[in-house]
């Protein structure tokens, strides 16, 4: 016979192969074109003139402009690579946690999960305006002048200095407060995938967890978050993403701000390719140390 029956796991692999093809024909044919011109142009001067543009080549030079003439880029890049590493453990760890909660049965639950998707149903443009006319964010940004300063950000460090905590960790939960209105705005697909995650685990694992006599926390330790490790891959690469691309990132608006009143074409995209090959880099490593741990159920 010409074609052999497929044992189960080849039906499988081929099964992830389809559900990767409209990635593969979406990349071949809308991105790898602009790509690979993205990569001409950063090597290059563009010159405007009335028959459209040229190109000069420049080599390495756009690149050596931006990391060491440019005088707010390396800065920028840096602080935005550090606060992208920072966030996406906050966002992971809340849309868990929150998501546990969400898959509780209580009343109300409903209008509580729809709470928590308002930020990714609405425009972040919406959510920016209405951040800027808020009572509440306006009263904490001038939370100084009141008296005794009690809203302060010194108060709130004297306070957590009485505890005796280390400098390093003072200023990890004063960066986690200051972020807290960003990283529930960021985890709202985070939550619906892993409140999906959670739906699919069976409930028989549980009850014959109880039926054994294990803890709600020994629970989540070994069945709840094995069966929900791969979701932390695909939302840590999402929230990643999101990060990269979000209209408020101070790089994205660097970037485009050199392209069309700056430096340059060129060197603009030239920035461009040194922060996506940086990103891609990061989701690199996290996928190679995530298959460590990653846990994958066997039907």
């Amino acid at each position: 016979m010409i074609f052999k029956k497929r044992s189960l796991s080849a039906k499988k692999s081929w099964l992830g192969f389809y559900f990767i093809l409209p990635f593969i024909f979406g990349f071949l044919f809308f991105f790898l074109y602009p790509f690979i011109q993205s990569i001409v142009f950063s090597m290059s001067r563009l010159v405007i003139n009335p028959d459209g543009y040229s190109l000069a080549f420049v080599r390495w030079e756009n690149y050596r402009k931006a990391l060491l003439v440019h005088p707010d880029f390396l800065r920028v890049f840096l602080t935005t690579i550090s606060n992208i590493l920072a966030d996406v453990p906050l966002i992971i760890f809340f849309s868990i946690f929150a998501a546990l909660l969400l898959n509780q049965r209580f009343k109300g639950r409903l209008l509580v999960r729809t709470i928590f998707f308002l930020p990714v149903i609405m425009g972040a443009g919406i959510i920016l305006a209405l951040e800027r006319t808020d009572f509440m964010t306006e009263l904490l940004q001038t939370g100084q002048d009141l008296p005794g300063g009690f809203l302060s950000g010194s108060s709130l460090k004297a306070f957590l200095l009485q505890l005796k905590l280390p400098e390093l960790g003072l200023k990890y939960i004063l960066n986690i407060v200051d972020k807290v209105p960003i990283i529930i705005r960021a985890s709202g697909i985070q939550i619906l995938i892993f409140l999906a995650g959670l739906k699919a685990i069976p409930s028989s694992l549980y009850e014959a967890s109880k039926v054994e006599g294990a803890t709600g926390w020994e629970d989540f330790w070994f069945i709840t978050l094995p069966l929900i490790s791969p979701l932390i891959v695909t939302n840590i690469v999402y929230t990643v993403i999101d990060s990269f691309t979000a209209g408020s990132n101070d790089l994205v608006k660097l970037i485009r701000d050199t392209a069309f009143g700056g430096a340059g074409y060129g060197v603009s995209t030239a920035m461009a390719n040194l922060y996506f090959f940086t990103i891609a880099l990061l989701l690199a490593i996290t996928v190679v140390i995530s298959a460590r741990w990653v846990f994958y159920q066997e039907d």
